[in-house]
């Protein structure tokens, strides 16, 4: 049975692979986040593969066939990447920016292989398009005084309270959660992964 570690603290991600019937166990990735590019694309590959290497130096004696799984989730709007906020004026004005218009979650995923002692990097990243209704300025500050936006990127999380406001999504739900576990399948399968195996 091959060792399977995401390498990711985020109960949503957590909750996305045990979903898909992967059985892993978790080991969060340690140290800053340090974004090189202000690519989106480019950003989340290099920040995945940055979590997934940091654990896999924490691990001496890892056997062959392990997997770690690194990730990571931006929201961008008008080609600019938004971050957690940094307070709750931060979020107030996010959610202003994102009411009545479209934005993209990018996420990316960095799956590191074990064979013969090599570590093998599979990396790539996926956007999803979420289009909001318009909300109004109370709505947005109701939301952010219960606090569920400010440990989540662009300020918000599409399966909680704020889900009300989603007019549509185009592209993989999951992915707008923290994982695109299809086309994470989908890569493995294609790397002779399986990731239920």
């Amino acid at each position: 049975m091959r060792k399977i570690i995401l390498a990711s603290a985020s109960p949503r991600r957590k909750e996305l692979l045990e979903r898909a019937g992967v059985d892993f166990e978790v080991l969060p990735a340690s140290g800053d986040e340090n974004r090189i590019s202000d690519n989106p694309g480019e950003a989340v590959k290099q920040l995945a593969s940055d979590k997934a290497a940091s654990v896999i130096r924490t691990m001496k004696d890892s056997a062959d066939g392990t997997i770690v799984i690194g990730s990571d989730t931006v929201v961008v709007f008008e080609n600019v990447i938004l971050g957690k906020p940094h307070d709750t004026e931060d979020a107030v004005n996010t959610l202003k920016k994102l009411q009545a218009n479209t934005h993209q979650v990018y996420t990316g995923v960095s799956v590191w292989e074990k064979k013969e002692k090599v570590w093998t990097e599979h990396t790539f990243y996926e956007s999803t398009d979420v289009t909001f209704y318009p909300v109004s300025d109370e709505e947005i500050r109701e939301y952010v005084a219960t606090g569920e936006p400010m440990d989540k990127a662009g300020s918000y999380g599409i399966q909680g309270l704020f889900g009300i406001y989603v007019k549509g999504i185009s592209g993989e739900y999951n992915n707008v959660v923290g994982l695109p576990v299809a086309r994470l399948f989908y890569e493995m399968k294609k790397s002779g992964i399986n990731l239920r195996g």
